[in-house]
């Protein structure tokens, strides 16, 4: 490798290793009060990887490819049912479960954008599309037998690596890093790619890009597809964490809206946007709901959106290219 190509990802290693070495400080964070307890810690971060696997999809095909899509729960959620159908109802291991799971979502965004694609559909009217292909999914999981229906699906709990089922919690807690860690470096193999930079042509002119050679359906067919396969990961590992799923967990609305704020919040079209977005998101709904149980004694339940929406506005406002974008303009002062 060299010194140039070690460079570029330089910064990934960093920060994985600095992601890594975070169970190291559970017990002083734990101490100070500001965790009720190991698993507390534990849960909260395992749920911002999730987040920021699913963030890292939308952004293959919303930051660099410029497909916004309203409707990621789709993916999510055919990821999260495959994880719990194949170990329910076919008895297949947990293990072999997940790459079917990443497939069959692969499988999904291929469908969906080839109708949408096809069809010439871009901006609003792809935006909006996604979201009727997620409603549908969320409605048709909600009354069909194989998912359980309304009562949802229940993995059951056998502890043991076979079953990817960890005693420790910190053990799920690598897991979800090591895919997080090589969606970063695929998002930077992807920059550095032609691939990317065709990706990129179609997000700023997709006329003057296909004028210039680019095979833009096919671009945009794999982007949507790759995007796709790695959010149903992110809905696999819900799952094999959780243990449960249902409709309104899987295609719900709320994964689609913490998929595509992340990036807009951490920086569109970055490596590291969707990490920084979901670990702002997260993190600060989460204090803000300790704060207040603290000084009222209850939840107030909401709060958290009303961090998510606040957020949302100020880096609008303030921060158009995201944090990271933010954060680079302070450090070349």
């Amino acid at each position: 490798m060299s010194s140039g190509t070690f460079a570029a990802y330089r910064p990934i290693l960093i920060a994985i290793a600095a992601l890594a070495a975070l169970p190291l400080a559970v017990p002083l964070l734990v101490g100070a009060g500001l965790f009720a307890g190991p698993n507390t810690f534990y849960n909260l971060m395992i749920f911002i990887l999730i987040i920021t696997l699913a963030a890292q999809g939308w952004n293959i095909a919303g930051g660099y490819g410029g497909q916004f899509s309203f409707g990621h729960a789709a993916f999510f959620g055919t990821g999260a049912y495959a994880q719990a159908v194949l170990q329910t109802r076919y008895g297949v291991n947990a293990w072999v479960a997940l790459p079917l799971a990443m497939a069959l979502g692969g499988l999904v965004g291929a469908l969906i954008g080839l109708l949408a694609f096809r069809a010439r559909l871009r901006g609003s009217y792809f935006a909006l599309v996604t979201l009727a292909f997620a409603e549908v999914f969320r409605i048709l999981a909600n009354a069909t037998p194989i998912t359980g229906g309304a009562a949802g699906t229940l993995v059951p709990l056998r502890i043991g690596f076979g079953q990817m089922q960890f005693d420790a919690p910190a053990a799920f807690f690598y897991l979800a890093l090591a895919f997080v860690a090589v969606v970063l470096i695929l998002n930077r193999l992807l920059e550095r790619s032609r691939f990317g930079a065709w990706l990129v042509a179609v997000r700023e002119n997709e006329d003057a890009a296909r004028a210039l050679g680019v095979d833009t359906l096919t671009v945009k067919l794999k982007a949507i597809t790759l995007s796709a396969a790695v959010t149903a990961v992110a809905g696999a590992l819900y799952t094999q964490k959780f243990l449960y799923v249902d409709a309104n967990i899987a295609y719900g609305a709320w994964i689609s809206v913490e998929a595509l704020l992340a990036p807009i919040v951490g920086g569109i079209g970055t490596v590291f946007g969707p990490l920084i977005g979901a670990v702002a998101l997260i993190g600060l709904g989460e204090a803000a709901k300790t704060v207040i149980h603290a000084a009222f004694g209850s939840a107030v339940p909401g709060v958290d959106l009303v961090v998510y929406g606040l957020l949302l506005v100020v880096v609008i406002a303030f921060a158009p290219r995201g944090l990271i974008g933010l954060l680079r303009t302070r450090g070349g002062r």
